[in-house]
């Protein structure tokens, strides 16, 4: 199986280019994975420059959980970050994916100066 990069998964996602959308398509049509790291990068670019809104944030990631070739590392994370997203769309999604990691890890707690992100099980304001 190949790995894919941030580029493929917001081709992916922002169809906005229909040529690499195709070529994105074609690359994880026998299957593909995306690790933690691409899966946040592409989260902050939908957010930063496709200007997407949580709910809209939370539904391309329900895709790519869901997709048919597509694997993404730790989807059980993923899935328990996109929970903690969708009940709290303003802590952004890398935060709620730090979380989970280090949840899984068992690595807990996990210390943040953060506010909204301390108040969450598992985490610990300073």
């Amino acid at each position: 199986m190949r790995a894919v990069d941030t580029n493929v998964l917001v081709r992916l996602l922002a169809r906005d280019d229909a040529r690499q959308a195709s070529a994105a398509d074609d690359a994880i049509a026998k299957g593909a994975w995306a690790s933690h790291l691409v899966l946040a990068e592409a989260l902050w670019v939908l957010d930063a420059v496709y200007e997407r809104t949580p709910k809209q944030l939370v539904a391309a990631l329900d895709l790519l959980l869901a997709h048919e070739t597509l694997v993404l590392q730790d989807a059980d994370v993923v899935a328990a970050a996109v929970a903690q997203f969708r009940a709290r769309p303003a802590l952004g999604f890398s935060d709620c994916l730090v979380l989970e990691i280090a949840r899984k890890a068992g690595q807990l707690p996990l210390v943040t100066f953060d506010k909204a992100l301390g108040r969450l099980d598992g985490a610990q304001r300073l």
